[in-house]
């Protein structure tokens, strides 16, 4: 491999048009190539000529017209100053600083992080772990949230590389319809790393935890504990790969017991409670109160929380009448004074995992040719909402 292959195809293909602005002394106002001309010498995609370009004119050495073109600006015509009279030295000397000013320029030192919101202690402690590894490299970050809305991920990813994000973390929307940015990012060589999801068939750097075994060590904790109707709940918008796994997890545990799967004791089809005062018209307030489980894995914190506020209000006790076990501690940043059973997913540990690679990628060290699929290794903490199966009436 050439050190030329090492070298991202957005990057190369602006290499060669700084080449030619100075080679060339191209003037303010000429035009460079067009992007079918770069995609046929370069033989890459429209996207891939459509970063290099935009990057360029980032730095001001272009100007994209919609319809025209893109021309040399004044900022690129000092490459070129000095080659008129003959002064090499002074020519050399003036390429020299405009490609430090360029470096440093591009050397933004800021890191995109985009994630769907920040309502929980989950999002919080991935965070902490991403900054812990970013400030030790000097880096700064910048939070977008999306909501879990693609078009806002997408408008995410655009405004990030625009301020100068030399590489993105991602906790990704999932969706049918992949983002085509993200698509983008892959195929021109951009650095990002998705967390805690990845994308079916694409090959990216991601890390998450193992959902599977996740969900498996939820279900034996409670089959030890006696409990054979057990819940599995999903408030998420999406049916993301997340949850899919989780509840694939789920499924593979009760069949090595050699128990019947009942299709109504994986409850995803109900919206998020907005307001615990709403409680009673929610479909899985109806739930818990006619007892239809002993037991419920909820598959986030915050719907942990609503299980077990839904549950006192039906005039429940946790853990004696019903038990529950999420995934993520909800209740206190602070592992020694959690009360949730829960499965720990050591989020702080991913994200800081998250943004070592993409540190690493930056450096040289790591490419996005060569995919890194980082699974963590959850546990089961056992704290006070799960017990015995309740004893059944006669």
């Amino acid at each position: 491999m050439s050190a030329n292959d090492r070298i991202p195809l957005y990057q190369q293909i602006q290499e060669y048009i700084r080449h030619i602005i100075e080679t060339e002394n191209l003037k303010p106002g000429d035009r460079i190539p067009t992007e079918k001309e770069l995609m046929e010498q370069f033989q890459v995609s429209k996207i891939t000529v459509a970063n290099a370009l935009t990057g360029l004119a980032n730095e001001k050495l272009i100007a994209r017209v919609p319809g025209k073109g893109s021309f040399v600006t004044e900022d690129a015509d000092m490459l070129a100053a000095g080659r008129s009279n003959g002064q090499m030295a002074s020519a050399t000397a003036t390429a020299v600083k405009v490609g430090e000013e360029r470096s440093s320029l591009a050397r933004t030192k800021l890191i995109g992080i985009i994630m769907p919101n920040i309502q929980d202690y989950f999002a919080i402690r991935l965070i902490n772990g991403i900054e812990m590894a970013l400030a030790a490299a000097g880096y700064r970050s910048m939070i977008m949230l999306t909501y879990s809305s693609l078009a806002r991920e997408k408008e995410a990813i655009k405004e990030l590389k625009a301020l100068g994000a030399e590489g993105l973390l991602i906790f990704p929307v999932d969706e049918e319809n992949y983002n085509e940015e993200i698509l983008g990012m892959k195929l021109s060589g951009f650095p990002f790393v998705l967390i805690d999801r990845h994308l079916p068939g694409v090959e990216t750097h991601y890390i998450a935890s193992d959902g599977r075994r996740g969900a498996k060590l939820a279900v034996d904790h409670l089959w030890e504990l006696g409990h054979r109707e057990i819940a599995i709940c999903s408030d998420s918008p999406l049916q993301t790969v997340t949850v899919q796994e989780r509840i694939e997890g789920y499924i593979e545990a009760l069949k090595d017991k050699g128990a019947l799967i009942n299709p109504a004791h994986m409850i995803t089809d109900f919206k998020p409670l907005s307001e615990l005062k709403d409680a009673e018209a929610h479909p899985l307030y109806r739930y818990i109160r006619n007892r239809m489980v002993t037991a419920y894995i909820s598959l986030n914190g915050r719907l942990g929380v609503q299980i077990y506020q839904m549950a006192k209000q039906a005039g429940l006790e946790v853990p004696r009448d019903v038990s529950i076990v999420s995934f993520d501690d909800p209740t206190s940043i602070v592992e020694e004074f959690s009360m949730f059973t829960h499965v720990n997913q050591y989020e702080k540990d991913m994200g800081f995992r998250a943004a070592s690679k993409l540190l690493e990628v930056l450096s040289g060290h790591g490419d996005m040719k060569g995919y890194s699929k980082m699974l963590s290794e959850p546990k089961l903490v056992i704290r006070q909402t799960s017990g015995p199966r309740p004893e059944q009436p006669e």
